[in-house]
């Protein structure tokens, strides 16, 4: 299907443009520590939380083909805009353009990935959602394998500033798909009516509204607070293990490159052998519970392992190992299935809701739980005493994730309601 296709190379373009970045954002988490992480995710909070509202406020007054290309087309100035502070010396110092860096990379991730799922719910609907956002799903995965290499490849020989360049390359053909997307669901989309272009309507704080009022809302937003516990104390560990292993920046930006290329290729096999069966015969319901299945083992083997910084797989110790596996399977399955939960809600709630979930929830609690982690590094809690708080959570999302799905799922298709005024 030609508009299927169009979603694949939408969402490869995207993750592609994150992860070329990707590595050069760990190398500088890894050069100044974990300590340090609570600092980062705190600016990155208070950015995201500030732009949260400026995005409601877009969704709110213009139309979907207006927000989604706007959107994109900003972050491919900022990227343009990043190269002479990578270029010219003098212009920021390293560590200022470090910690700047890091918050845009990961405000840049959180908006691009969620607009696009909330364009996908918008012009599928609830059972071809089931059907085809594992196939699309695929092609941000295959981004995310593709930019790990461009940069393992590159950044030796180009250095950082052209990368930037690729990625805003990249940011350019998802605009493209952007525009061709759109105009294919006037003419043949489920959901072609009018309304599902229209500007939402409602206010600039609906979003953040939505998590406290809304049941859903606030199930999807613990869900994500006990995701960010899980993935902020592996990437923790693993950040740890890369600052005392590896000494200069180039090692620790090819063993972050590594790491995210292992990650990736799971990602792609769950997502060829299981997710899409698991979807479509049975719902989201399965696919979640055999993803906290299987993080709780994986934190279970670093809890038990004698050295969780001895090799286990190749050059991987235990902790890199736990992060590649619930991190690949929380993009190969989790995430597929979440997301496939979206496109049953209403508009408001698809961009609003959806997206203050995605990034201001997001950040909370990566900011909550690094600085959970300080102050329990202060009562002498290692590896193993986090590595089991991870899987705590994981056994927590698996049930209120199940739970949720299977309510989701069982009752009747919720129906767009118009837009309110302003």
């Amino acid at each position: 299907m030609h508009a299927v296709a169009l979603s694949f190379v939408f969402f490869f373009c995207v993750l592609a443009a994150y992860y070329v970045m990707r590595p050069v954002r760990e190398q500088l988490s890894a050069a100044v520590g974990s300590t340090q992480l609570p600092w980062f995710y705190a600016a990155t909070f208070v950015a995201t939380l500030a732009l949260t509202p400026v995005f409601a406020a877009l969704v709110s007054r213009w139309p979907r083909p207006v927000v989604v290309p706007l959107v994109y087309g900003f972050f491919i100035a900022c990227l343009l805009g990043f190269v002479p502070l990578f270029t010219v010396h003098g212009l920021l110092s390293p560590r200022a353009l470090g910690i700047v860096f890091f918050v845009w990379v990961s405000v840049f991730n959180l908006f691009v990935v969620s607009v696009f799922w909330s364009f996908m719910a918008d012009i599928w609907d609830q059972q071809q959602a089931r059907r085809l956002f594992p196939v699309i799903a695929l092609g941000g995965t295959a981004g995310a394998i593709v930019g790990p290499l461009i940069t393992r490849s590159l950044v030796e020989v180009i250095g950082v500033a052209p990368l930037l360049m690729v990625s805003a390359a990249l940011l350019g053909v998802a605009i493209v798909c952007v525009i061709w997307l759109g105009r294919w669901s006037r003419v043949h989309g489920a959901r072609r009516e009018a309304i599902h272009e229209a500007a939402v309507g409602g206010g600039m704080f609906d979003g953040l509204k939505q998590v406290f009022a809304d049941p859903f809302m606030r199930s999807m937003a613990l869900l994500m607070v006990l995701g960010d516990c899980i993935g902020t104390i592996n990437y923790a560990l693993v950040t740890d293990y890369s600052g005392a292993v590896f000494h200069d920046a180039v090692a620790r930006t090819r063993f972050a490159a590594n790491v995210d290329l292992s990650t990736n290729i799971l990602t792609v096999i769950v997502q060829l052998t299981l997710t899409r069966w698991l979807l479509v015969r049975h719902g989201a319901a399965p696919a979640i519970a055999v993803w906290a299945v299987a993080t709780v083992g994986v934190l279970l083997g670093v809890v038990l392992s004698a050295d969780p910084h001895a090799p286990l797989i190749g050059s991987m110790p235990w902790v890199a190992v736990a992060l590649i596996v619930s991190r690949g399977l929380a993009y190969g399955m989790n995430g597929p299935a979440r997301e496939s939960l979206f496109a049953q809600l209403p508009r408001s709630q698809r961009y609003k809701g959806k997206n203050a979930v995605d990034t201001a929830v997001w950040r909370l609690g990566d900011v909550t739980t690094a600085w959970t982690m300080n102050g329990l590094r202060a009562v002498s809690v290692g590896v193993a005493g986090f590595a089991a708080i991870g899987a705590l959570a994981a056994a927590m999302s698996g049930v209120i994730g199940w739970r949720l799905a299977r309510r989701i799922e069982s009752g009747s298709p919720q129906v767009d309601a118009p837009p309110q005024p302003a």
